[in-house]
């Protein structure tokens, strides 16, 4: 397993974040300790999670699991880079919820319960709250800094210019800000490339895509792969209007003898922005695969033949403007 740093921070990840979001209503509790075992067994040392995780299961349940994981004992903390998140309801009143001061006080101490640790390596705003101050939502990360309670601090799902916002408000306070960017990102969804990877490069932010296989779409769909997804109606549009760039890619795929869902991780890593995509395996098979992603190199031929497939946007503004 190679490793890369978190943005500008000197901290080293796994190229490989092991997402979570299917232990507990996807995947039973031994079934995710496997899968645990398994990724930290082949070095990677990097473990995504959020406190709303878990549902059919209920909020809260993901972080649970990796709690009772990391309380069997051994260096299992020390081993890895705990990341977890919040901003999603996690019960009906109005302030369980968002990034105001107080649910970043109490949330945080939440999570640091369920997880059974006494500090989380990478705290995320799962979303950004318009509601929220920068100067209030800084205010409360800076004091959980101080208290030891968390060491970075990063987001998701933010917008270019919300990266931008956020890191000079932390600027003037004279603190870190945004360490790490989760964002929407594989070969079916590029736009990102427009404005926030521009963003991240610029502040120094670690990219860590998310649904790296466009929810099992790059998968092989048309050739077998991902059949717990395939049936979906969803599923079933979403291939309709891709087909024919789906055949092109599936068959590039299988005249480099690699599966599909494989080669879509690798393509990830060969981007200069990405530290880490996410994977998220229902089983050790799917993560078998996901580690093995880490040692395809591809060419710049076959990088350029999986761009003429799947076109990016191309830079901003010229994308969209003279």
């Amino acid at each position: 397993m190679r490793y890369r740093r978190l943005g500008r921070t000197a901290l080293q990840v796994s190229e490989v974040c092991l997402g979570t979001m299917n232990f507990g209503p996807t995947t039973s509790e031994p079934e995710s300790f496997a899968i645990l075992d398994r990724a930290l067994a082949h070095g990677v040392n990097f473990v995504d999670t959020a406190n709303q995780y878990g549902g059919s299961t209920g909020v809260g349940a993901t972080e649970t699991i990796i709690g009772n994981w990391l309380a069997q004992g051994g260096d299992r903390r020390e081993q890895i880079v705990l990341a977890t998140k919040l901003y999603e309801p996690m019960s009906d009143r109005p302030n369980d919820r968002g990034l105001s001061a107080r649910n970043i006080r109490l949330a945080c101490d939440a999570s640091l319960r369920r997880l059974q640790t006494d500090h989380i390596d990478l705290y995320q705003m799962h979303h950004l709250d318009r509601a929220a101050p920068w100067d209030e939502v800084w205010q409360a990360m800076e004091t959980l800094v101080a208290q030891g309670k968390i060491t970075y601090v990063g987001s998701s799902n933010f917008a270019g210019w919300t990266v931008a916002q956020a890191n000079e408000a932390a600027r003037s306070r004279h603190f870190l800000g945004l360490v790490s960017e989760q964002s929407l990102y594989n070969l079916t969804e590029r736009t990102i490339e427009l404005e926030v990877i521009p963003a991240c490069e610029s502040y120094g932010l670690g990219l860590l895509p998310w649904s790296p296989l466009g929810g099992g779409i790059l998968a092989g769909v048309l050739s077998g792969g991902d059949t717990g997804r395939r049936g979906s109606a969803d599923m079933q549009r979403r291939v309709a209007s891709l087909r024919p760039q789906l055949e092109q890619w599936e068959a590039l795929c299988a005249d480099l003898g690699e599966q599909p869902s494989d080669v879509g991780i690798a393509w990830l890593l060969h981007q200069p922005a990405v530290t880490a995509p996410i994977v998220g395996p229902r089983t050790i098979a799917q993560l078998d695969g996901a580690l093995h992603a880490t040692s395809i190199e591809l060419s710049r031929d076959v990088l350029d033949r999986i761009d003429a497939i799947f076109p990016g946007p191309g830079p901003a503004p010229e994308a969209y403007a003279w």
